[in-house]
């Protein structure tokens, strides 16, 4: 059984398998309108981070899904990449429908199911996953992909970049594994109360993979504030100290917003809130799944902390059964 703490003892292995197994799709993104990207969870995150990896960068819209339902202006001009890690996810069996039906250039990053079915009977491009984890532990597969084929499409070879990052993780991977202890011990001994993770724009979807993690892993409460939005609104509700542990991840890349980071820290401390600043000082993709790799260890240390079940997910699942008794109820009424 491959265990979250195993699955970080050997992150590299999810860069080495994409590597391994990505194959040119010689798709330009000059020949489409638009790119969507479907995935839920743990499969859907990466997409997310992708997305805003190329925010400056593509010459075309890129946009996420996490729902059943594909935007009104896909077509036969959209390329739609599909991730599920089991090919079972509703959600996105339903967008590869309509991706089918408008027409849409589609590729799947699966590792089995439903999904791998209908790519391969309808002679898809799809991309493998290698088996045995819990889907929140792939992001080093799934959003390893999902920058190769984006990247490509752009005319990107980010093969030598992800090359660099396995022999940085290899190299860097105790002291990463430090700081995760490090932030852990920060908050240990309110590591109940709820989190607030204040991003910038660079790192918000890295905040928001934060909480996810949080919320399967540690069973507890997480939440994710961006600025400058948060300055003209959330920035109000701060008026006393709050039990609240609060992360500031940002970039260095707006001096503007990072000052905005700076007036914020320090009027919550003034408050005796409990606030850990954590300014990246480079933006990159290596600075991405470091502080990925960082902060998973912490939701890993909070769960083995309270005693929280880091393997298994029965609301989510009581949730599963609940919708399948529903489909059956409602196929035995037609």
């Amino acid at each position: 059984m491959i265990t979250h703490e195993s699955s970080l003892e050997n992150f590299t292995e999810q860069f080495e398998y994409v590597l391994e197994n990505y194959k040119s799709h010689g798709l330009k993104a000059e020949n489409f309108s638009n790119i969507v990207i479907c995935g839920l969870g743990g499969s859907g995150i990466g997409g997310v981070i992708a997305k805003n990896w190329f925010f400056d960068q593509s010459t075309i819209p890129i946009e996420t899904v996490a729902d059943y339902h594909l935007p009104k202006y896909t077509s036969e001009k959209s390329l739609v990449i599909l991730n599920s890690y089991s090919g079972n996810t509703e959600e996105t069996l339903s967008t590869y429908a309509e991706a089918k039906a408008n027409g849409c250039k589609i590729i799947t990053i699966t590792g089995g199911g439903t999904l791998k079915e209908l790519s391969n009977s309808d002679s898809q491009v799809s991309y493998p996953l290698k088996g045995g984890y819990q889907p929140r532990m792939t992001i080093g597969l799934g959003l390893t992909y999902i920058l190769l084929i984006i990247g490509e499409a752009l005319g990107q070879d980010l093969r030598p970049e992800i090359e660099g990052l396995v022999t940085k993780f290899k190299a860097d991977k105790e002291t990463l594994r430090e700081s995760g202890a490090g932030i852990f011990d920060f908050f240990k001994g309110t590591i109940k109360n709820k989190f607030v993770i204040v991003a910038d724009r660079q790192f918000a979807p890295v905040a928001t993979r934060f909480t996810q993690q949080l919320q399967e892993n540690s069973k507890l409460e997480g939440f994710v504030s961006v600025l400058p939005e948060a300055n003209h609104n959330m920035i109000e509700s701060y008026v006393e100290k709050l039990p609240t542990n609060y992360i500031m991840l940002y970039s260095t890349e707006n001096q503007r917003v990072a000052a905005r980071f700076d007036f914020l820290i320090s009027h919550l401390e003034m408050e005796n809130s409990k606030v850990l600043p954590l300014q990246i000082p480079e933006y990159n993709l290596y600075s991405i799944f470091n502080v990925i790799y960082i902060l998973d260890w912490v939701s890993v240390d909070a769960a083995n902390e309270l005693g929280s079940d880091l393997m298994n997910v029965p609301i989510i699942m009581n949730l599963k059964g609940f919708l399948a008794d529903l489909e059956i109820v409602h196929e035995e009424g037609e």
